[in-house]
């Protein structure tokens, strides 16, 4: 299934796995910012309720 990479394998499997490892971090990040906002804006919108 993988192609011969001959002098290459170590140079290109390395730079397949810190891309996978970017993106996973990226996605990672994201999902946590995405939460850490929500409540956020959970917070504001429970306090104007409150104020009215």
């Amino acid at each position: 299934m993988m192609p011969d990479l001959g002098k290459y394998a170590e140079a290109v499997l390395s730079s397949y796995g810190v891309s996978i490892a970017l993106l996973v971090v990226l996605v990672w990040a994201s999902l946590r910012r995405a939460r850490r906002v929500k409540k956020q804006l959970e917070d504001i919108e429970s306090k104007a309720k409150r104020d009215g």
